[in-house]
C-alpha cells in the first residue's frame, strides 16, 4: 500500500507538491491510520505561517529541506496495529498530517485515547499529541464529524482566549476588538464573549464580510477596515489580533491611545505579516493555546476543564447549527487535485466565510 502526502514549501505557501510513497513495514506498537477526512480553515494557514515559530512542521517531518506538512484536524480508522490495545477499525479524532494515511506510536493508553509516542514528538505540546476514540469521547456525535473536525480545535482556542482575557478582567477594557472577525476562531471568540457578557465585543472585517459578521449576533459592532477610526481613539479596548497583519497592528496601535492589551493569534493575512516593530502601546503577546489548558488543568483538573469545554461546545454548536441560516455550510473536497485546489483557495482567503472545507486525500 502507498501513503499520499500533500507538502507545501515553508518559505512559499503557495508552492505544492504531493508525495507517493510504498507504506514501510509497522514496528512493534505502532498503529497505521487512515486519514478519512479533515478540516481546511485559516487555522491550518497559521500552522504555516508560524511553522517556524511554533514548531508546527516538526509535528510531521516531511524529510525533504525546505518543505513541510501541514497539519490538521480530522477523523481517521486505525487500518493496522501492531499495539495489543488499539484494534483495526477504531476510529480517532486527532491532529494528523495532510496525507492519507499516518503512522502513530500510542503510548499512555486509556479508555478515552492515548498519546502519540513517537521520538520526533517527545518534546512537542502534548495538547497536539492527543488522539480521542470517539466511542468514549463526549463531544462525538456521528453525525456531526464535519462541524467538530471544522469548528471543535477552533472554538478551543476560541473559549480559551476568552477564558484567558476575562481571568485577566479584561486588563479594564471596556471593549475587545477582534480583527478577521468572518474567521471561525474569531466568532468563536466572539460567541464566548457575549455569552459572558460585561464587555463590548466588536469586530472587524473586509466590507464584503461585514454583513455575514452582523447576521451571526454575537458582535455588539462590526466595522470595515477601513472604517477603524469610527470608534472613538480614547476607546478602552483590548485588540485581539486574528489576522497577523502588521499594516493593520500598527494602525491599532497608533489610533487607540488607551489600548489595553493586544493579543496576537492568528495570521490569516499571511502577504501581510510581520513583527511586533516599534510600536505605542502594549506590546503585542502571541497567545498559545496549550499554556492556558496547562494553566486550567492545574485550576481545575483535567477533568473540571473537559466539562466545562464540553458545556461550551455543545451550545455553540447547535447555535452554528440553529436553522433557518446555519452559520456554516459544508463543501466536502475528495481527492488529490481537489484538496490541492481547496488548500490555495483558503490560503489566498477567497470565497465565502459561510463555507467550511472538510477534505480527504483519499481517492
Amino acid at each position: 500500500m502507498n501513503t499520499t502526502t500533500l507538502l507545501v514549501r515553508q518559505r512559499q505557501l503557495a508552492d505544492t507538491t504531493v508525495r507517493t510513497t510504498p507504506d514501510a513495514a509497522l514496528q512493534e506498537g505502532q498503529i497505521r491510520v487512515q486519514v478519512d477526512r479533515f478540516a481546511l480553515t485559516a487555522n491550518n494557514i497559521t500552522y504555516a505561517a508560524m511553522g517556524d515559530m511554533l514548531q508546527y512542521w516538526q509535528f510531521f517531518p516531511s524529510g525533504e529541506a525546505g518543505w513541510g506538512i501541514i497539519p490538521v484536524w480530522g477523523f481517521g480508522t486505525v487500518q493496522a496495529s501492531l499495539h495489543p490495545d488499539v484494534a483495526v477499525g477504531e476510529r480517532l479524532y486527532g491532529y494528523w498530517p495532510m496525507a492519507s494515511h499516518a503512522v502513530l506510536s500510542p503510548q499512555r493508553v486509556g479508555s478515552a485515547g492515548f498519546s502519540d509516542g513517537a521520538a520526533h514528538r517527545a518534546g512537542l505540546h502534548a495538547v497536539y499529541n492527543q488522539y480521542l476514540r470517539t466511542s468514549a469521547d463526549p463531544f462525538y456525535q456521528p453525525f456531526d464529524e464535519d462541524i467538530q473536525a471544522l469548528l471543535r480545535p477552533l472554538f478551543v482556542t476560541s473559549w480559551l482566549i476568552d477564558d484567558f482575557l476575562a481571568e485577566q478582567h479584561f486588563f479594564g477594557a471596556e471593549a475587545v476588538l477582534l480583527s478577521s472577525a468572518s474567521s471561525k476562531t474569531a466568532y468563536g471568540t466572539a460567541f464566548a464573549m457575549a455569552q459572558r457578557g460585561g464587555v463590548q465585543v466588536m469586530g472587524l472585517t473586509s466590507a464584503n464580510n461585514r454583513a455575514f459578521c452582523e447576521s451571526l449576533g454575537c458582535y455588539h459592532r462590526v466595522l470595515a477596515y477601513e472604517d477603524l477610526q469610527q470608534l472613538p481613539a480614547q476607546l478602552a479596548c483590548v485588540y485581539v489580533d486574528f489576522a497577523g497583519s502588521v499594516t493593520l497592528r500598527a494602525r491599532v496601535h497608533r489610533y487607540f491611545s488607551a489600548l489595553a492589551y493586544s493579543c496576537a493569534v492568528g495570521a490569516s493575512h499571511v502577504h501581510d505579516l510581520g513583527g511586533a516593530g516599534d510600536l505605542p502601546g502594549p506590546r503585542p503577546t502571541m497567545f498559545f493555546a496549550p499554556a492556558q489548558v496547562k494553566k486550567r488543568n492545574a485550576d481545575w483538573g483535567a477533568a473540571g476543564l473537559n466539562d466545562r469545554l464540553v458545556q461550551a461546545w455543545q451550545h455553540f454548536s447547535a447555535a452554528v447549527q440553529a436553522p433557518p441560516q446555519p452559520w456554516l455550510a459544508v463543501q466536502q473536497h475528495h481527492g488529490i487535485a481537489a484538496t490541492q485546489a481547496v488548500y490555495l483557495q483558503v490560503l489566498g482567503g477567497q470565497g465565502s466565510p459561510r463555507v467550511g472545507h472538510m477534505a480527504s486525500l483519499l481517492d
